[in-house]
């Protein structure tokens, strides 16, 4: 017989580009991604902290809400609320973890690169 830990999916916390959704970045995933390999993860999808301001990219393909990060400028040099939206992953990772993973979609793969080299400086 399995032991317990064998029959646990990983969990994984994913997060959408910008101006997108979690249940955008979900669909996504469901229609390419193996059936097989969607059986195996207990994928998570969480929607940005800031509701977008202007266009979307996806408009034409999905439904609004869209949502987003944080803001940059053109050329990423400057960001704003960007401390903010770590602080609310952090929060819903608390409330509602735990996570043995991250993925990410462009400005949601941004933090997920970030959020593990935070984590070493508290």
């Amino acid at each position: 017989m399995e032991n317990q830990t064998q029959l646990e999916k990983p969990r994984i916390l994913c997060l959408h580009g910008s101006r997108s959704s979690g249940l955008i970045l979900k669909s996504e995933i469901q229609n390419r991604w193996p059936e097989t390999m969607l059986e195996k993860l207990d994928l998570v999808f969480l929607n940005g902290a800031y509701l977008v301001q202007g266009k979307s990219g996806v408009e034409e393909l999905y439904d609004p809400p869209y949502y987003e990060w944080f803001q940059a400028n053109v050329d990423f040099s400057e960001f704003t609320n960007f401390e903010e939206c770590v602080a609310y992953i952090e929060d819903y990772m608390a409330n509602n973890g735990p996570f043995d993973g991250f993925l990410g979609f462009s400005q949601g793969a941004v933090l997920t690169a970030a959020l593990p080299g935070m984590q070493n400086e508290n």
